[in-house]
């Protein structure tokens, strides 16, 4: 890769462009969570969670999920209390079951589409980092219409560690052949940004379907913990 740094990206005029962040200068691709990012999908990810832990007995906190927002749903049930003990497989098969029945009324977060499609005329490749499973992610990406906008598609499936760990944003900047540092994240979670700013990448987060950039500086990237699967 040419190491040679370029200018800011500033989007062209227009309703939705006016309220973008520039590109910063130097970057050379962009990678984007899905869920809660590119898909308004958190509501109907919590509800569906919800409707799975009731027949178990177990209740769903809404703020306990939306300051875990970001995390597989392994993850989540990891960390959830009293969570260990449940029948993962089961919980996550109805979970699913629940999500893809509605995946066609997933709606888009117009900002992050808008700054999608400015990356894309502007030449940059762009990449998904998911920590959700790919049994969602793409048929996700279809129900948007997005599926030929990416050159690389990381799910949580493709690493040992999700999110906060760095292996899904060091994976996708990988498979796009663009070091960390000249790579943009743009997520809406806590431990998404925490997973972007760890892999040494510049982040945009989405706070309530709009974009602010994240001013804390990325750290030096780590080598991704244990193998790829």
């Amino acid at each position: 890769m040419n190491e040679t740094a370029s200018p800011s990206i500033s989007p062209q005029p227009g309703p939705a462009a006016t309220c973008l962040p520039a590109i910063p200068a130097g970057i050379k691709a962009v990678v984007f969570d899905f869920d809660g990012t590119l898909g308004d999908t958190t509501p109907s990810h919590e509800q569906a969670l919800r409707a799975a832990l009731t027949p178990h007995g177990v209740g769903l906190d809404h703020d306990w999920y939306r300051g875990h927002v970001g995390l597989s749903i392994h993850d989540l049930l990891d960390a959830l209390p009293g969570g260990r003990h449940l029948p993962h497989e089961k919980i996550i098969a109805q979970s699913r079951a629940h999500l893809l029945a509605t995946v066609h009324s997933i709606t888009p977060v117009p900002y992050v589409i808008a700054l999608l499609r400015h990356a894309r005329r502007a030449g940059l490749p762009c990449a998904v980092a998911s920590g959700a499973s790919r049994l969602l992610v793409h048929p996700g990406l279809h129900a948007l219409g997005l599926t030929r906008e990416f050159a690389a598609v990381v799910v949580r499936e493709d690493v040992t560690k999700g999110k906060p760990a760095p292996d899904l944003y060091l994976l996708a900047a990988r498979r796009l052949e663009v070091p960390p540092r000249h790579c943009l994240a743009v997520d809406d979670a806590r431990d998404g940004v925490t997973s972007a700013r760890t892999a040494g990448m510049h982040v945009i987060t989405v706070v309530d379907g709009h974009l602010a950039d994240d001013a804390e500086p990325a750290t030096t990237p780590p080598r991704p913990e244990g193998s790829v699967r």
